[in-house]
């Protein structure tokens, strides 16, 4: 069943309505309701077009984190065939909020690595809602350095609100594991692609993201920071988060203006979560560009290449 936002409630009164309409159809056949549930879908889609043709950062943040969207386990099971899961950091434990193994893509072997927030509430709490532990960071360390053996592409799908904050994380290491992990992402010599498929939070996030060639959903978000938080620290005020939104530049537009990310993946008119099937076939279609992109490039250079990537964030218009 489809949630609906908040900003989305006046569609779905009317997208309401036209069910009622087709419901009480469906129990008398003698009760023609064609012409006036047509009516209401034509004006469902054109309210549906208005509401999302220039979206707030804060309601971009709102359709990232839409219970409906695909998660990271949606995308394996569309787009990869083959996927053989591998588990545990060889250290701790095994951390479900994070998932990766051994897959093919168009035929093509690569290690894909993503973080999984789950869908009802018993998998929520399974993956912590997407929240790795430090464990969670050195499986994927794991998954690079057998990728980077076998000479292996890497896939990652980010979709975290950030690293774990618990005790126990922090205690067995959190910040460390995430630094590593980030220093594992720039020093493979195969080619690693990144999409964000829904929130890209904090450190959590650039762990997966320190890629080659990085892509960003429509509609999905990446900052340092979650608008709740920074509206907490700057304002004391976890209420003004819309605010937050707007001075963090955290959509999608914001960061290929400023040169953080290289593509948009188009989402379908009201976001992945109205069909998951076009978002993911995008998604789908997007990493095999930029693996083909980077498919003649030898070791030396791909590490290259992600080195200067970095490296040359933040130097655009300098120059002017």
């Amino acid at each position: 069943m489809m949630q609906y936002l908040e900003f989305e409630k006046p569609l779905a009164e009317i997208e309401g309505k036209a069910e009622e309409l087709r419901a009480m159809a469906a129990s008398n056949e003698e009760m023609d309701v064609t012409e006036e549930a047509a009516a209401l879908d034509k004006k469902s889609s054109e309210l549906l077009k208005e509401l999302y043709q220039d979206l707030t950062p804060w309601r971009k943040c709102l359709v990232a984190r839409h219970p409906n969207r695909p998660h990271c386990a949606d995308y394996i099971d569309a787009l990869f065939t083959e996927y053989t899961p591998l588990a545990g950091d060889r250290n701790f434990a095994d951390d479900h909020a994070v998932m990766g193994g051994l897959a093919r893509l168009n035929d093509q072997p690569v290690m894909v690595i993503g973080q999984e927030k789950g869908n009802d509430t018993k998998t929520r709490i399974e993956r912590n809602f997407g929240m790795a532990r430090p464990e969670g960071y050195r499986k994927a360390i794991r998954l690079m350095e057998m990728a980077d053996k076998f000479n292996i592409p890497v896939v990652t799908l980010v979709d975290t609100p950030g690293a774990y904050p618990g005790k126990g994380a922090e205690e067995r290491g959190q910040s460390e594991a995430i630094a590593r992990s980030t220093q594992k992402c720039l020093e493979i010599g195969v080619p690693l692609v990144s999409v964000v498929i829904g929130e890209g939070g904090s450190g959590g996030a650039v762990a997966f993201a320190t890629a080659n060639r990085l892509a960003m959903l429509e509609h999905s978000i990446y900052s340092v920071i979650s608008p709740e938080g920074c509206a907490s620290i700057l304002w004391k005020d976890a209420e003004k988060m819309r605010e937050a939104a707007e001075a963090l530049r955290l959509t999608a537009q914001d960061l290929h203006n400023l040169g953080i990310i290289d593509r948009i993946i188009t989402e379908p008119m009201g976001g992945a979560q109205r069909d998951r099937d076009a978002a993911i076939a995008s998604v789908g279609r997007a990493v095999s560009s930029m693996l083909e992109d980077l498919s003649g490039m030898d070791r030396t250079a791909l590490i290259q290449d992600r080195r200067q990537k970095f490296l040359s964030i933040g130097s655009k218009g300098l120059a002017a």
